[in-house]
């Protein structure tokens, strides 16, 4: 057995059942590894089996997202530093083929040599729980797109009588009619069993809408706990939110600044110069759901908000094309989603800007343009209106009765 000062890598190749671990030197060298079972007592018998070589400087764990995010959690409980492995490249891999502990050689050796670097999600807090509650939602969602295109296929070619129903029916007002019909005739009838599947169908559109809207509640409760004014900015909808927060994961500190959010949701330049040309294009790469999330708030901003149809006229009279502006506006947005992700509850250092948004229930970012602060005080980001005509009358009344101390802090 190694000296207790050796330094070692471990590596780990996940699988359904079992998980083959290997073990390195700081210089490279194989030392030992073994396979365990994917279960409690095995990811145990894994730390055992790993810290009994060596001082553990990391380990490599491939598939942290899916057969490897326990072990990975038990690992950074046991207080070790856990990275995220790749799959190994298919080129190398053909050369010196394949099998599983070579895959777990690999993933030790990929830390080594500093191609693993990614720290993986910790899937143990709130963000998780977006997680799984979307994709519940999302199945709910496509099982409701997939009913409703079922339903109108039928009507297509059903009896003209059944067709004349419900043609000049809306998709909402027309399952609903469908839901309340009552059949009657027997199963040799076309009509009737065609009848019969529609209210079955709608039947089944109405409780995945019920499912979708549970959902859609229980994602707005997390976010207006764990990220209360990440909705506030323009185009942020509880949609958009939960996305972002769950390309990002539990623990943002794994994303070390801006630039490195940009690249993991798809919107960082990529250099397209070439001669006398000089341009960027969007990055193809990142997690795609994020940066669909990402085009929607620009759609949304692009035609409601007066901030970016300036921007948009101004680049345009630049000869900026529609995609390329979009791809700067991805940018925009994604830097001050950043901000505000990784910084969820900060406010400025201006405590009446604090008391302003608490107690009469505007944002920040209203309350500092009002004030003459904007955009000394905060970032540069469009935290919403204030929410009601109510509250901007308080608001206004408040900001008369005490202007020279609000103001005193400038």
């Amino acid at each position: 057995m190694a000296s207790e000062t050796t330094n070692v890598i471990a590596g780990i190749d996940t699988h359904a059942d079992t998980h083959h671990v290997a073990i390195i030197n700081e210089f490279g060298k194989p030392i030992a590894d073994r396979e365990f079972l994917a279960v409690g007592s095995g990811y145990r018998k894994i730390v055992d089996f790993i810290t009994s070589h060596g001082t553990v400087t990391a380990v490599g764990v491939e598939g942290t997202g899916s057969y490897g995010a326990e072990i990975a959690r038990s690992l950074r409980g046991e207080g070790l530093c856990v990275l995220e492995v790749n799959r190994p490249n298919r080129a190398a891999r053909r050369l010196k083929g394949k099998s599983d502990p070579l895959d777990a050689y690999q993933a030790a050796q990929s830390v080594l040599d500093g191609r693993a670097t990614s720290v993986p999600k910790a899937k143990d807090g709130p963000v998780e729980c977006l997680r799984i509650l979307r994709a519940g939602r999302t199945s709910a969602v496509k099982a409701r797109t997939a009913a409703i295109n079922q339903i109108k296929g039928l009507l297509v070619s059903a009896p003209d009588r059944l067709r004349a129903k419900y043609r000049g029916l809306g998709t909402s007002a027309m399952i609903t009619a469908l839901q309340r019909t009552r059949p009657s005739g027997h199963m040799a009838d076309p009509e009737y069993v065609c009848l019969l599947t529609l209210k079955a169908l709608a039947t089944r559109c109405q409780s995945l809408a019920a499912e979708i809207a549970t959902a859609d509640a229980a994602l707005k409760e997390i976010l207006d706990t764990y990220a209360p004014m990440l909705c506030d900015l323009p185009g942020v909808g509880t949609e958009v939110a939960s996305q972002l927060l769950v390309t990002v994961g539990d623990n943002p500190d794994r994303i070390e600044n801006e630039a490195q959010f940009a690249a993991l949701v798809g919107v960082a330049p990529i250099p397209a110069s070439s001669g006398k040309t000089t341009r960027h294009r969007l990055s193809r790469g990142g997690d795609r759901n994020a940066n669909h999330a990402l085009y929607q708030v620009v759609l949304v901003r692009m035609a409601s908000c007066q901030r970016t149809k300036d921007y948009v006229v101004k680049r345009t009279t630049e000869g900026k094309s529609k995609r390329e502006i979009m791809r700067c506006l991805k940018r925009y947005a994604a830097r001050e989603i950043y901000r505000q992700i990784t910084n969820p509850r900060a406010a400025p250092d201006n405590s009446d800007l604090h008391q302003m948004r608490t107690t009469l229930g505007c944002t920040i970012t209203t309350a500092a343009r009002e004030l003459g602060q904007w955009p000394s005080k905060i970032s540069l980001l469009e935290r919403g209106l204030l929410r009601n005509d109510t509250l901007a009358t308080n608001y206004r009344q408040w900001l008369t009765e005490q202007p020279a101390k609000i103001r005193s802090d400038d």
